[in-house]
């Protein structure tokens, strides 16, 4: 029997009178199964008005009752609503008939000039010139974020044509924003607290927007990263001069702000992303995450599903916890899981020793250096705990007129750079730690500073035991050049600690000192004290990483229109590149010199290229039955799977027990046992050339032999599909005790290389 409004409503109400005062509320997040629900938009409209006749009647009759708060009504991207609740009546309601789950809200955290070149965008040529022949500006991208700056160049609407009509979004008022600050570039602005503000506490508003706009500076940037408009002469304190672009220019912008001061309310994520697919994103963008779990505890993963449903292509940062193993996070297959890489810029910092050793460091300091000064650390900068350069560790008369060398932890590093201002010292060395390796993030110090590597913190630190060490600081502004691109240290890595069958990340993209829009209300260091204020800033994170690949995917859908999330995805997969420009394979910035190569557990199926991508000659394409069937071999239970399908999904007799069976761009083998093989099967859609044959070609990982039949793959049409299927076999001498091994498996025909990495692993 279904059930109904009456039913929904009564069951709330006796779930209400069951719960004392004693009890603690908290958000909680219910899902509904939508095909045992009739009329769900009413009813959960008529829930809201029993709730608020329930608090009078509580009132009135002097009853301590704990009366449940509706937050919101999820109904696009999937079925449910959230709500303020005691913990009986979380479990009540766990019991109803029609309800999926009850999940418990949480906290998730925030995880250009120069890049759209460095991934080979050039204007007037190749896919920007193609995107705006094909309408790219009908292609609308969601940002999911702390929302915008409005008034930036980046969102100017000149010469931009009307909104296209399949918008169904609006511009949200509040404080400082107006429906005037949208236009035909930022066609739509929305705000979401409520989950924040039940976990939190009011929100401050003399600190933070209640509207769309953005009071902390995360939003904008990862926007104008996207899909910012083109601007010459622009920089950051005169650094990264150059014309600033977001990697799809020509597209919408529509702001979901879900995110505030300490981070961002899985209820309000979930409503941003059920708003944004109503209104007609074609990108979501989200530039945060939290800890790996099980999908369907994984508010994201089930929003995101639902938006991929609807034809939404869903990008998000890999996280920023590297190098640990496994801590990747937003790993369902459905969505484009994005790590963190450098570009060839640099920001030179020269730190010249006493002893005439030269130490090369980057900075973001625009003024002069420091001319031979005394250098201090730890005990001769204040005792035990100076090494942090934390409010009150630095003694004013150990420091005062010295450079001070500060370490890594507690407080960020332009804050390090601050405590020492404020106690006097003339300037700040700031050492990566051993993980860190060789990779130097790029900061706007507010006194002379550079961020030195583990190699060169090392002899730093030499240096620092003989007598009376001095040191000289310059700043070099902007070069171009290095060796490039790296895996930053910082991004996650995989293995994939949800399920070791599908590799994550998925790719990397541009997310090491990236130039994007700055609102002009915020400090570069971010810091109150720092009274400087800049259009543009300069960031570091996969936060940055991500936006650059939801703009190649807004690319890819204005000249693919009809293209598939899972195509796009795939577009973007198989065409990556894995080797340098020095075409030396892609290494690793974490850990101690030599740099190790990277994997795809650092790198997935390597770095991003949009050109490529815009014509890759065979995709990997899924609909999301495949990944429902996915899950199902991840024996889940039905009512787990039911939150993803939005009702009953019956699971098919044989479902996909591994990443075998589901036509993922990459290949993740896991063996118990040596002398045993393992089977893979993909289908390929030919969207290249016709007739053409591709070729096989393959890399066998160490310990592994692969067979693939066939070896050849004949298209005669456009739209083909052809099928392979691969054997892994371990061989019976490899010891697991070696770790795992890496290969590849590519087809050729002509220009094109559609190439899927391997991964084998041991377990």
């Amino acid at each position: 029997m279904g059930l109904g409004s009456f039913t929904v409503c009564t069951l709330l109400l006796w779930t209400m009178a069951a719960s004392t005062a004693s009890d603690a509320s908290q958000t909680y997040i219910i899902h509904i199964d939508a095909s045992k629900v009739e009329n769900l938009e009413r009813s959960l409209q008529e829930t809201r008005q029993m709730y608020e006749s329930m608090i009078k009647l509580s009132a009135d009759d002097g009853l301590e009752t704990s009366a449940p708060q509706l937050l919101y009504v999820y109904q696009t991207a999937m079925s449910g609503f959230a709500a303020k609740l005691s913990i009986e009546q979380s479990e009540l309601l766990k019991k109803a008939d029609g309800v999926l789950s009850v999940t418990p809200d949480e906290l998730l955290s925030l995880h250009t000039t120069y890049s759209p070149q460095f991934l080979d965008l050039l204007d007037g040529e190749g896919l920007w010139r193609k995107s705006e022949k094909m309408a790219s500006s009908d292609v609308i991208v969601g940002i999911v974020d702390t929302g915008i700056w409005p008034e930036h160049g980046s969102f100017r609407d000149t010469n931009m044509p009307p909104v296209p009509s399949k918008w169904r979004g609006s511009c949200e008022t509040g404080r400082r924003f107006s429906r005037s600050n949208c236009n035909r570039k930022l066609i739509g602005a929305r705000f979401f607290y409520k989950g924040y503000e039940s976990s939190i506490g009011k929100i401050n508003r003399t600190e933070e927007f209640l509207s769309p706009r953005d009071s902390h500076g995360h939003g904008t940037h990862t926007a104008s990263t996207a899909a910012g408009n083109r601007i010459a002469g622009a920089s950051m304190l005169r650094f990264a001069n150059g014309t600033a672009s977001g990697i799809s220019p020509g597209s919408r912008i529509a702001a979901y702000k879900a995110c505030w001061a300490q981070g961002c309310a899985s209820s309000d994520l979930m409503a941003a992303i059920d708003r944004a697919v109503a209104d007609g994103v074609d990108v979501l963008s989200l530039s945060l995450g939290g800890f790996p779990k099980p999908y369907y505890g994984d508010s994201i993963a089930i929003a995101s599903f639902g938006a991929v449903q609807k034809g939404v292509f869903v990008s998000c940062s890999a996280g920023n916890l590297g190098p640990l193993s496994s801590s990747v996070s937003n790993t369902a297959p459905w969505i484009m899981t994005v790590g963190a890489s450098s570009m060839d810029r640099h920001f030179p910092a020269f730190v010249k020793l006493g002893s005439g050793r030269q130490l090369i460091g980057s900075s973001l300091y625009p003024g002069e250096g420091a001319d031979k000064l005394p250098v201090v650390y730890r005990q001769s900068a204040g005792g035990d705990g100076a090494e942090f350069c934390t409010n009150g560790t630095l003694d004013r008369r150990l420091v005062k007129g010295k450079i001070v060398v500060c370490e890594y932890g507690i407080i960020s590093r332009t804050a390090k750079g601050a405590e020492v201002k404020k106690a006097g010292g003339a300037g700040m060395l700031l050492l990566n730690h051993e993980n860190a390796g060789e990779e130097l993030l790029a900061d706007a110090h507010v006194l002379p500073a550079a961020s030195l590597g583990a190699s060169a913190a090392k002899i730093l630190g030499s240096y620092l035991n003989s007598s009376n060490p001095t040191a000289s600081m310059s700043f070099k502004g902007t070069t171009y050049g290095d060796l490039a691109p790296r895996v930053s240290a910082f991004s996650s890595r995989g293995p994939n600690a949800v399920d070791l069958d599908v590799i994550k990340p998925d790719v990397i993209a541009p997310g090491l000192n990236i130039l994007a829009a700055w609102p002009p209300t915020i400090s570069p260091s971010m810091l109150d004290s720092d009274k400087r204020r800049v259009n543009f800033n300069i960031l570091s994170g996969t936060s940055m990483s991500c936006p650059h690949v939801s703009g190649a995917a807004a690319l890819l859908k204005s000249v693919h229109p009809r293209w598939s999330p899972a195509a796009i995805k795939s577009a973007l997969m198989t065409t990556a590149y894995t080797v340098n420009n020095r075409l030396l394979p892609i290494s690793d910035s974490s850990g101690s010199a030599p740099a190790k190569d990277g994997t795809p557990f650092t790198f997935g199926s390597g770095h991003v290229d949009p050109e490529r991508a815009s014509d890759p000659g065979l995709i990997y394409d899924m609909s999301a039955t495949d990944y429902l069937r996915y899950l199902c071999g991840l024996n889940y239970s039905s009512s787990q799977i039911s939150a993803f399908a939005g009702g009953n999904f019956t699971c098919p007799p044989n479902p996909i027990s591994h990443s075998g069976r589901l036509n993922y761009p990459s290949f993740a083998v896991n063996f118990i046992s040596p002398n045993t093989s393992l089977i893979h099967t993909r289908t390929v859609t030919n969207v290249g050339e016709a007739p053409s044959t591709y070729r096989l070609q393959v890399v066998a990982p160490e310990g592994v032999r692969v067979s693939v039949q066939p070896r050849t793959l004949p298209f005669r049409n456009l739209g083909q599909k052809l099928s392979y299927r691969v054997r892994f076999t371990s061989l019976k001498s490899f010891s697991g005790a070696t770790g795992p091994s890496f290969g590849s498996i590519m087809w050729v025909s002509g220009h094109y290389r559609v190439r899927s990495p391997v991964a084998i692993a041991w377990l």
